[in-house]
C-alpha cells in the first residue's frame, strides 16, 4: 500500500465563521473543495515508512507551533476478500 505524507499551512478561521459553522451544523474545514496549502510532501510504501516520516515532518518548528501540521493519506484502496 502507498502513503502520502504532507505538510501543511493551517488556515486560521475568524470567530465569525466558527460561530456560523455551528450554526450551520457544517464543517469548517473541507479538504475536498478547499485543500491547505501544501508546504512539502513525500511517499511511502509501508505504514511504518510513512509514520517515520511523519514524525520527522513534525519536529519542524512550524508544526511544533501550530502553524502547520502533518497528514498521513493512504492513497491505495484496500482489498476486499472475494
Amino acid at each position: 500500500m502507498r502513503y502520502l505524507i504532507v505538510r501543511t499551512e493551517v488556515r486560521p478561521f475568524a470567530p465569525e465563521e466558527v460561530v456560523a459553522s455551528f450554526l450551520d451544523e457544517s464543517p469548517l474545514r473541507d479538504e475536498t473543495s478547499s485543500p491547505e496549502q501544501r508546504r512539502q510532501v513525500a511517499e511511502a510504501d509501508t505504514l511504518d515508512a510513512a509514520l517515520q516520516l511523519a514524525r520527522a515532518l513534525a519536529s519542524v518548528g512550524a508544526v511544533r507551533s501550530g502553524r502547520q501540521r502533518v497528514k498521513v493519506v493512504r492513497l491505495d484502496a484496500p482489498r476486499w476478500p472475494s
